[in-house]
């Protein structure tokens, strides 16, 4: 056998660079990095040694840049996935967040940190966490809980067997999410005698599991005993290129489809069976279906309580759950039925056994209601209007200027409910909400990792004033790499979707917006003039007519375009919507939260 000699670290990062997806690109497209002591020496040497086969982009705070990569993977599908290292001590625990995000998301990263020296020579190294009662203990223990595979790499020989499981654990529709490889600093520079075939180029292809055949006949028993079925899409369709199969299955046996967060543009918004949004962020379109649905056919999703409205949304006591889905644990929730299969394999299955057997269409007139609705509360408001824009209003805007290639993306605060609700997505991949983790600070790094996706797509990051304070400096890798984003900042003062929440719930406006917080000075942020210093282009509108011009101008931008604007921090689109299990306290001072109490206590005896 020959040999090769290389430090782990120089291996992990030849490994890295050989494997490909089965479209024959690499499937790790590039390696984020910030470096420090736990890493710059060793994978700092071995990166730049590789630097044509594995590009590394430097960002400004190791959450965000594995933002981008999360990003990354889920607009392209996770069919390529980017990796992200980080020194030992903060510039790690700094990513333990985005693992959680991608975990829960289930979406494919290689995190990277450094870690402790092996050999514990230096111990206690400069931001090495001592743990009193257990030596093998560092900070990285902290991604075990939030990492699908995790590894300590110990000894340069661990690497032969770590990085297949790491590439299997990411290319695998089932168990996809992130994994994390803590490399030990010292290990990172010792050299090794590495086979030579271990760096051969390898094509990892997805997985597309058949369903067993006994589910599967169950499965058609069960969908052809209901006469109101509703099909659930969620971010599984997507993952699974079904979106083509999903509408075709609809179309021949005239089920209505309702969409979740993740699942949202699986079908067109106009399309007659596109019932739109469901749950707490849903039409009132889609809840109605489900409130009356016998049979509840999830297809890739994973029923979140903003999905089911906290399991209270399917009312009719003899419903049933049927779950298509590639992972099991997804599959049997709530006593669900599980189909566990591949979505395109499954849906094309399921029909060809249903053959022509169908139900009644949805009333078309719910659908019209829906869209009726939603386009009063986003339409532009008249010139003699002085009231501050809502954030609904900011949304028409938007979408009025978007085009074909738009992608809208989003993550947290109030946007992404009204988003969900209110935008016409118009084909698949032009809706990317980052709502299963739902992390301020997502935005702007998740809209350069789209641009980076799909350079070719107008690519539209919209976000609160309270988002943008959290996580803003990814703008200036933006700037940096010429990454042509547009950045629409609605500024609240504050976190408005939250206030709403307390106020709510029986609580008073207290420590959200920045009017009611403890300060000595008022706060009085220029967020124009923070995002030019960063080098972007920065406009403020101070109308909806104002923005609709900036939004005009940002096309001929060149890099990132930022435009903000004051919104009023207190409607809600009042139509639609679920109810969503907020926990009210029992015993109050307030009168208003025990009028709250009574009215939850109420809405949980309605929960089937």
């Amino acid at each position: 056998m020959s040999t090769i000699r290389l430090t782990a670290a120089q291996a992990a990062i030849r490994y890295i660079a050989a494997q490909r997806n089965e479209e024959g690109a690499p499937f790790i497209a590039g390696m984020w990095a910030i470096f420090g002591h736990g890493n710059v020496a060793g994978i700092g040497e071995a990166l730049h040694a590789e630097r044509d086969s594995l590009p590394t982009f430097r960002g400004h705070n190791e959450q965000s840049m594995a933002h981008a990569a999360i990003a990354y993977a889920k607009q392209l599908g996770r069919r390529r996935a980017m990796a992200v290292t980080s020194s030992i001590g903060p510039g790690a625990t700094n990513m333990v967040t985005a693992a959680a995000l991608a975990h829960v998301n289930r979406l494919p990263v290689l995190l990277m940190p450094g870690d402790v020296f092996a050999n514990r020579g230096p111990d206690p190294v400069l931001q090495q966490v001592e743990n009193f009662t257990d030596g093998t203990v560092s900070a990285n223990d902290c991604f075990r809980p939030v990492s699908r595979y995790f590894d300590r790499i110990a000894r340069p020989e661990q690497l032969l067997t770590a990085l297949p499981r790491a590439f299997r654990v990411m290319t695998d529709p089932a168990d996809c999410g992130p994994v994390t490889l803590a490399f030990c600093q010292d290990v990172q520079a010792e050299a090794y005698d590495w086979p030579e075939h271990f760096f051969a180029e390898k094509i990892w292809r997805r997985r597309r599991p058949r369903p067993d055949e006994n589910e599967l006949a169950a499965a058609i028993e069960t969908i052809r005993a209901a006469s109101r079925p509703v099909i659930v899409a969620g971010g599984g369709v997507h993952y699974a290129d079904a979106c083509e199969t999903l509408k075709a299955f609809a179309e021949k046996h005239a089920i209505p489809v309702v969409e979740t967060q993740a699942g949202k543009s699986a079908l067109p918004w106009d399309h007659p069976l596109n019932l739109g949004p469901v749950g707490v962020t849903g039409s009132a379109s889609a809840n109605a279906v489900c409130e009356d649905a016998d049979l509840v056919f999830g297809v890739g999703t994973r029923f979140q309580d903003f999905t089911t409205g906290s399991w209270a949304l399917f009312k009719n006591r003899n419903r049933r759950i049927l779950a298509l889905n590639v992972q099991p644990y997804d599959g049997t929730k709530h006593d669900a039925q599980a189909l566990v299969a591949d979505a395109d394999i499954g849906l094309k299955l399921l029909s060809e056994k249903l053959g022509g057997w169908k139900v009644e269409a949805p009333d078309p007139t719910l659908k019209e209601d829906w869209f009726q609705a939603a386009d009063a509360v986003t339409a532009a408001p008249s010139a003699e209007d002085n009231a501050l824009p809502t954030d609904m209003q900011v949304i028409g805007a938007v979408q009025r200027a978007a085009r074909e290639d738009t992608v809208v993306m989003c993550a947290a605060g109030t946007m992404p409910g009204e988003l969900h609700k209110l935008w016409k997505a118009g084909r698949p991949g032009s809706y990317h909400m980052e709502y299963g983790y739902s992390c301020m600070g997502y935005e702007i790094a998740g809209g350069l990792g789209i641009k980076m996706a799909e350079p070719d797509r107008d690519v539209v990051v919209m976000l609160g004033d309270g988002s943008y304070m959290m996580m803003n400096s990814e703008l200036a890798t933006a700037v940096s790499m010429g990454a042509k984003i547009t950045v629409v900042i609605t500024d609240n003062r504050g976190f408005g979707c939250i206030n709403r929440l307390q106020m709510g719930t029986g609580g008073a406006e207290f420590n959200n917006l920045l009017d009611h917080t403890h300060h000595v000075n008022p706060s009085h942020i220029d967020f124009v003039a923070h995002a030019a210093s960063m080098g972007a282009e920065a406009r403020k509108a101070g109308s909806i007519a104002e923005l609709e011009t900036a939004l005009a101008e940002a096309r001929a931008a060149r890099g990132p375009f930022v435009v903000v604007i004051d919104t009023d921090p207190y409607p809600s689109t009042e139509a639609g919507g679920y109810w969503w299990d907020v926990a009210v306290p029992e015993v109050s001072e307030r009168r208003e939260v025990n009028a709250a109490r009574t009215a939850y206590e109420s809405a949980l005896k309605e929960r089937t």
